[in-house]
């Protein structure tokens, strides 16, 4: 039995949803600002309108793993993340167009091929934070608490490994390597390793201010969104210890399952197999604070 000076507090409540009653479910009262019961525009929610939605944006950089870890979300039978939907320009044109975008999304009137439309528990989709977030922070930051949206940063730890994934796949995007088609992301090992014989050459002189950029620019976007309701994942955690995804999971409220995906992992070979001047990225990041990504691997 609680004590009396126990200050948790349970809140009932009845929600009606497209004329339909709903019974009355218990919640804790710090839950409250972030379970809500979407009404779409295009179509009924039929008998899950009384399940409740969680909103949910996955902030993270090209390359870091954001889509082998959407396809792992949305392996989970109840949850909905729309991919990069802001990579199309007009919908980030000013301010008003990006929230008018994440209406219809977090209103489930937003679809794609991961939709899973009446019964999501968790729907959102994947920002990159070159795509409008940084610019519009302030605005979009105040959403995120009013709409009790939840922060989902992704990032990588080695940033070195990051940029040779972008170079390599800047590189195919007019190579087209496989048959002719430009992929990001593969589902075959023999896709993989195709794409990955190729070995970008690194330009030394500008190695560590980009490198310092790329970092300043996560601690930026964390800083900024640190009032929100968040949480903070690497991608080689995620890789090294599932336990993240359990992890992310309880953040999310969602029932828990074993999450799956079919993609593979393009570059697996040692750094040094994977950049033409090798000795030259040796060369400019030994002594330094990055020397750490010459030897960090999986």
């Amino acid at each position: 039995m609680n004590s009396p000076t126990n200050k948790t507090k349970f809140i009932n409540i009845k929600v009606l949803d497209q004329d339909q009653p709903c019974e009355a479910s218990t919640l804790h009262q710090s839950e409250l600002p972030y379970v809500h019961y979407p009404k779409p525009l295009t179509f009924r929610r039929e008998e899950c309108a009384c399940n409740p939605v969680r909103y949910f944006a996955i902030l993270s950089m090209q390359r870091s793993g954001s889509g082998w870890f959407e396809t792992l979300l949305n392996s989970h039978m109840n949850v909905t993340s729309n991919g990069e939907i802001f990579s199309v320009r007009d919908r980030r044109l000013n301010i008003t167009s990006i929230l008018k975008t994440m209406d219809r999304v977090y209103n489930l009137d937003w679809f794609t091929s991961a939709s899973k439309n009446e019964c999501s528990a968790a729907v959102g989709f994947k920002w990159m934070l070159n795509q409008g977030v940084m610019e519009h922070h302030e605005e979009i930051e105040k959403y995120f608490k009013e709409k009790g949206v939840a922060a989902i940063f992704l990032f990588r730890r080695n940033l070195l490994r990051r940029m040779i994934s972008v170079l390599a796949n800047s590189y195919d995007k007019d190579a087209k390597l496989l048959n002719g088609t430009h992929k990001s992301h593969v589902h075959s090992p023999l896709e993989a390793k195709i794409l990955a014989k190729y070995k970008p050459k690194i330009n030394a002189t500008l190695l560590i201010p980009e490198l310092k950029q790329a970092d300043e620019t996560s601690a930026k976007a964390i800083k900024y969104f640190n009032t929100t309701h968040h949480i903070v994942l690497y991608y080689e955690d995620v890789i090294n210890n599932r336990t993240k995804l359990r992890d992310l999971q309880e953040f999310l409220r969602l029932p828990y399952r074993e999450l799956k995906s079919r993609q593979v992992k393009i570059h697996t070979a040692p750094l040094s197999n994977q950049v033409d001047n090798w000795e030259d990225v040796q060369k400019a990041l030994s002594g330094t604070s990055y020397e750490t990504y010459l030897h960090a691997d999986y």
